[in-house]
């Protein structure tokens, strides 16, 4: 499997779980746990943006890209 399909997989899943914990920490009214899953899910989409760009114009420029962001 390619680094940019890795990055993509990788970041739906981080979305879903963090999805996942937003909901569970409202219905459990735990606002530390709602916070870490915005949190993740954040995160997620960084992560799958990055798979995207990587499979769009290669890794180099990916990871100039995240070196300017950052």
């Amino acid at each position: 499997m390619k680094p940019s399909t890795k990055d993509m997989a990788s970041g739906k899943m981080h979305q879903m779980k963090g999805n996942a914990k937003e909901k569970i920490g409202k219905v459990a009214g735990k606002p530390d746990m709602e916070m870490d899953g915005r949190d993740e899910h954040d995160a997620g989409k960084v992560q799958e943006k990055v798979g995207q760009v990587e499979r769009v114009f290669g890794k180099k420029i990916a990871d100039r890209i995240l070196i300017r962001r950052w």
